[in-house]
């Protein structure tokens, strides 16, 4: 082997070595300056949320992170869909609307903890499950509408709902419903069983007809005079209020006011995530997760989706702070969570829906 070819082979190495390490650094430069370059692969959510509310997270997830997001959503049986799935199940998480799903899911032993610092130290720890078994990533209310006309009042408790100067003025969605579901059960943690079973009795009485419909249809009836005050979520009207010509003028009859209990504050539900038992991309639903309770998200919830932001510092856009201001029961969701089957059979014990 001569010294020159020696040489050039030397020479050439060098040469590979050196566009090598350009192309190296062209590519970590790239990834600095372009986040979505460095990231790949997919999450898959398994979502209660309706999708039209949901997209507009996970449009903005993707082109942040260039992490994809599968999406299966349903009205009800995720729980039990991952659990049937087993090991196999592709889910990685489960979006929620209310804390009796995420009972649900944890009843059903589908969920595994979440190791996560950014969620611990962001979400409220009345908004934590126990053992991290799941977090909330946004909030809304129970609250009353009223009739802007008909009802000058402008302080509320829930136990005045049972109150018989509202008799026949009540409209209300089925008793058997998640969300009344959880505010009875906020009432059984209050005051235990056997008061809650009076209350309900009482608040039944009060009803201006069977309970019915749901919570946009509460301010229809209220804007037709079937009656003058309904119990519903905050963003409804925020919604029929902003982006529902049809249903405006419901909103525009009734007011929203944020009742509260006597020895305590306004019931707040959540939507929630749980991290699937045989997540297949872990690192990625984490991911998600903690970035759904970033600024961006957050401010995603409170502009778009008219709830309230969890991540403290991230205000509610004005409608929904238009309300007042909102302070929220200390009882930690999870504590409700634990009385919504006693719930569920005093509203049939007392046939709140018949």
């Amino acid at each position: 082997m001569t010294s020159e070819f020696i040489r050039q082979s030397q020479h050439r190495r060098i040469c590979r070595l050196a566009v090598m390490t350009l192309a190296a650094t062209a590519l970590a430069q790239a990834a600095i300056l372009h986040p979505a370059a460095a990231q790949s692969g997919e999450v898959n959510v398994y979502s209660y949320r309706e999708a039209k509310l949901l997209q507009p997270l996970l449009d903005a997830f993707t082109q942040e992170t260039g992490i994809k997001v599968n999406t299966i959503s349903a009205a009800a049986g995720l729980e039990q869909r991952i659990a049937k799935e087993g090991d196999k199940s592709p889910a990685d998480l489960l979006l929620t609307v209310d804390v009796g799903r995420i009972r649900d899911a944890i009843a059903a032993g589908i969920a595994q903890p979440i190791e996560s610092d950014i969620l611990k130290k962001t979400v409220p720890p009345q908004y934590q499950g126990a053992d991290n078994l799941w977090y909330a990533v946004s909030a809304r209310a129970r609250v009353f509408y009223v009739s802007k006309d008909r009802v000058k009042q402008d302080a509320f408790t829930y136990e005045e709902l049972a109150d018989p100067k509202w008799k026949g003025k009540i409209c209300i969605r089925s008793g058997q419903h998640m969300y009344n579901n959880a505010l009875f059960a906020a009432y059984i943690a209050h005051y235990g069983e056997a008061q809650t079973e009076t209350w309900l009795k009482g608040l039944k009485a009060n009803l201006a007809q069977k309970p019915s419909g749901g919570d946009r249809e509460t301010a229809r009836d209220i804007a037709a005079g079937k009656c003058d005050l309904g119990v519903a979520n905050t963003y409804y009207w925020a919604l029929m209020n902003n982006s529902d010509p049809e249903r405006k003028p419901w909103a525009d009859a009734t007011r929203v006011v944020l009742p509260t209990f006597k020895n305590g504050g306004t019931h707040v539900n959540v939507s929630a995530v749980v991290l699937a038992k045989h997540a297949p991309n872990k690192a990625n639903a984490v991911k998600f997760m903690e970035w759904l309770v970033g600024e961006k998200a957050q401010r995603i919830y409170a502009d778009i989706n008219n709830e309230y932001p969890v991540r403290p510092g991230v205000e509610p856009n004005t409608t929904i702070a238009g309300y007042g201001t909102l302070k929220p029961d200390t009882i930690p969701l999870a504590k409700i969570a634990d009385h919504a089957k006693a719930a569920s059979t005093l509203v049939d014990k007392v046939g709140f829906d018949n």
